[in-house]
């Protein structure tokens, strides 16, 4: 009697077993759907925990990059007098730093993710591109806040809108991809290398010097330029630069840019995807 027991209970117990991909895939568009809920739930507690006990709360949404456009503006506008190519430096600053503050604080905190999550890699299974896209997405509301800064500089200049905003969402998809592939790619090394963690600010520090944000690309020679439009941070920059000041949006740096970031963003997929599968097993 007890023999058949132990028979039936066997019997009714199902077992699921969660193995990798067979084919290849750059993204489960499916899968991603199916935990849009927890996607959903990731990102607003991020949100809810960006500023949480803080005196000044989402002030500093505006306070952070405010402090930046100072800084640049007294150093490189009025001591080092960079060519701004006839713009006021504030308005010239103003335009790269909103963009570039995101950049930052959104691809240091997605390199970290999978590291801040180690608890629940081992436990559950959801998309682990869950956790570097979670902080690109939160940082939006930031960025968003932060754009007040923009109109107000603009109004202050009376700089007027003209069509080149059209283009604006371009490059703020761009901005948020560049994003998204860096967290990927960093993220994946991370979980192997720890060394990320201490050398993302002096990655930070050096990279706001390889992008037209405290200077023009306009001062890079003829010879380099088609080499210094591959990194896409320049598309980014100048892309904004010419959406909100009006001026001719330079092609020759963005078009290369978009080819760069489209390529990027492929490989970091496939990178991610390839490590996935080792993630609880080294972390």
């Amino acid at each position: 009697m007890m023999s058949l027991f132990n028979n039936n209970h066997s019997r009714a117990e199902k077992v699921t077993v969660i193995s990798p991909r067979r084919r290849w895939q750059l993204l489960d568009l499916n899968e991603l759907k199916g935990y849009r809920d927890l996607f959903f739930f990731m990102v607003w507690r991020d949100i809810k925990v960006l500023y949480a006990q803080t005196v000044l709360g989402f002030s500093w949404a505006i306070l952070q990059p405010l402090i930046q456009i100072i800084i640049f503006s007294v150093i490189f506008g009025r001591v080092a007098k960079v060519t701004t190519d006839g713009i006021p430096y504030i308005l010239f600053s103003t335009a790269a730093v909103i963009p570039w503050n995101y950049i930052s604080q959104a691809v240091s905190q997605s390199s970290q993710s999978l590291i801040a999550g180690q608890n629940m890699l081992g436990k559950i299974y959801f998309p682990r591109l869950l956790f570097p896209v979670t902080p690109v997405l939160a940082r939006l509301v930031d960025f968003s806040i932060s754009l007040v800064l923009i109109f107000v500089v603009m109004i202050y200049f009376r700089v007027a809108p003209t069509w080149n905003m059209l283009f604006l969402p371009l490059f703020i998809l761009m901005m948020v991809m560049i994003s998204a592939a860096s967290g990927l790619w960093l993220s994946s090394l991370a979980i192997r290398f720890r060394d990320v963690k201490h050398a993302m600010p002096f990655v930070i520090r050096m990279m706001i010097y390889t992008a037209p944000i405290v200077y023009s690309a306009g001062n890079m020679s003829h010879q380099n330029r088609l080499i210094y439009s591959i990194n896409p941070l320049v598309a980014v920059i100048e892309g904004f630069r010419g959406c909100i000041l009006g001026t001719p949006l330079p092609w020759t740096y963005i078009l290369p840019g978009i080819a760069s970031a489209i390529v990027i963003t492929v490989c970091s997929l496939i990178y991610f995807n390839r490590t996935e599968r080792v993630f609880a097993d080294v972390i």
